[in-house]
């Protein structure tokens, strides 16, 4: 039996959260077409009859000197210290840049072995070959999969190689398991997904949710939650909330449906909009919510 904790690193937008969802054949990670849609480390889990992978979503790895970023990217180097296997995701379909080389040493200093995937084959073009080419250099004993996260192409070998490379152990998780996320994490992430896709240029950036409290009732049938979308601005919040509150009630419908879908129970939610001045400069919330 195989066990391994294995860390997803690569660029942000690299299709690591799409890939994550494929491997464990859940939701596990939201995604969006916003750029570090993940800020958290985020475990998906994978049980077979070969054994069990514990994939850990991470943010992705960005060369930033904002707080926030900075954050996330910290957060990407020491999760490569502490797990078995570094599954390093790369967009086939953009050009080889400074934040790749940086992942790269990143890698190299981990000392972890490293799967490597070029990602989004179904869409491969003008760069494919040539960051195809840079990669297996700068990894030249390590095996380059060619895959599409969202297709489904390759998963299957890439399942096995991992499997391959996993040390004996047992399983940490129950085998129904396809996540450990508590279930006031998976609402504030739900929402946080629903809100980015309703809102455009700067705002999805600039949100974040807190959820206050959780109350099942109805003997067991609904969860109702409560709890704030925050922004940094004013104008920010009058985006959210839209014209007689449309915006914001749309998220809620959206959310809730997605959440009864993913819970064995109906979830209603209470949702407000709040403004929250330069969040993303204080270090205590930041430390507190990344990690």
């Amino acid at each position: 039996m195989k066990a391994a904790v294995v860390a997803i690193v690569g660029r942000p937008s690299s299709g690591k959260s799409t890939l994550v969802n494929a491997l464990c054949g859940g939701k596990v990670s939201i995604v969006s077409p916003v750029p570090q849609t993940t800020r958290n480390r985020v475990r998906g889990i994978l049980t077979t009859d070969a054994g069990q992978i514990v994939f850990i979503d991470t943010p992705g790895f960005h060369l930033s000197q904002k707080k926030l970023n900075r954050y996330m990217s910290d957060l990407v180097s020491s999760t490569l210290g502490e797990v078995d296997i570094a599954l390093y995701v790369v967009d086939g379909t953009r050009a080889f840049g400074d934040e790749e080389r940086a992942l790269l040493e990143a890698l190299r200093r981990a000392g972890r072995p490293v799967v490597a995937c070029l990602n989004k084959s179904d869409a491969a073009g003008p760069t494919w070959a040539s960051v195809r080419t840079q990669i297996a250099a700068a990894l030249p004993d390590v095996l380059l999969l060619e895959i599409s996260a969202l297709g489904g192409t390759g998963l299957e070998a890439l399942r096995e190689r991992l499997f391959s490379l996993s040390p004996e152990g047992e399983q940490m998780y129950p085998p129904d398991y396809y996540t450990d996320q508590t279930p006031d994490f998976r609402v504030a992430e739900i929402v946080r997904e629903k809100a980015m896709l309703q809102t455009r240029e700067e705002v999805p950036h600039s949100l974040y949710v807190r959820m206050e409290d959780l109350e099942m009732r109805d003997d067991g049938a609904t969860l109702w939650a409560r709890g704030f979308i925050c922004v940094e601005r004013e104008s920010q919040k009058g985006i959210l909330v839209g014209r007689a509150g449309e915006r914001i009630r749309s998220i809620v419908r959206d959310a809730e449906q997605e959440l009864s879908e993913i819970f064995p129970y109906a979830v209603k939610l209470d949702l407000r909009v709040r403004v929250d001045h330069e969040w993303r400069k204080r270090d205590p919330l930041l430390k507190k919510m990344i990690r």
